[in-house]
């Protein structure tokens, strides 16, 4: 499945909980969405970095320059207060979306 098949919302959400642990670069994040989702959620570069520019421009993200562990310079995203409130609020939103859909599915 790839960023583009994801619900709207969805990779925002993927993305402020795959920053919540630690600072990560883009390539980072991606990385972990891949291995998290054991291969099923490959999030293409055109949809990554406008995602995290965006949650940065929504002040759920900041930035700062770092050092990656191969010694490229890179921009590490990590979440905010502000972005861990909203990560909470969109966790139970989506339990509950994801619950009511299964609940369907199953049905029949």
């Amino acid at each position: 499945m790839s960023g583009s098949d994801l619900f709207t919302g969805t990779l925002d959400l993927l993305i402020l909980r795959t920053v919540r642990v630690e600072p990560l670069h883009g390539y980072g994040v991606g990385k972990a969405l891949r291995e998290g989702s054991e291969g099923v959620l490959t999030v293409e570069e055109g949809a990554l970095y406008p995602a995290l520019h965006r949650l940065e421009r929504r002040g759920l993200l900041e930035s700062a320059w770092g050092k990656t562990d191969t010694g490229r310079r890179a921009k590490f995203y990590r979440l905010t207060p502000q972005g861990q409130a909203h990560l909470t609020a969109e966790s139970e939103r989506w339990t509950a979306f994801s619950g009511a859909v299964a609940t369907i599915l199953s049905e029949g």
